[in-house]
């Protein structure tokens, strides 16, 4: 079975603010996995979850938004 997080579950598991997910979410970094249709929460899943500890590492280390964002599409591509 898939766990499955809120915006707010995000955000504690990852150590990110709301506005800092949201931020991401709206430049295209993460993706969320679906929607409730009752109440228009966005849900997401594990995948996110290590995506964002993964873009949260990278900004430790300085790497600016656009770098990480090229890291990250390479690996979706398959690329090394």
């Amino acid at each position: 079975m898939k766990i499955v997080y809120l915006l707010k579950d995000l955000s504690r598991s990852t150590g990110l603010s709301v506005y800092t997910i949201k931020y991401y979410l709206k430049i295209g970094l993460i993706s969320e996995f679906g929607r409730s249709p009752c109440t228009n929460f966005r849900y997401f899943n594990d995948t996110t979850v290590n995506k964002l500890k993964l873009i949260r590492h990278y900004r430790e280390q300085g790497k600016p938004l656009k770098q990480i964002q090229n890291i990250i599409n390479k690996k979706n591509s398959g690329e090394q």
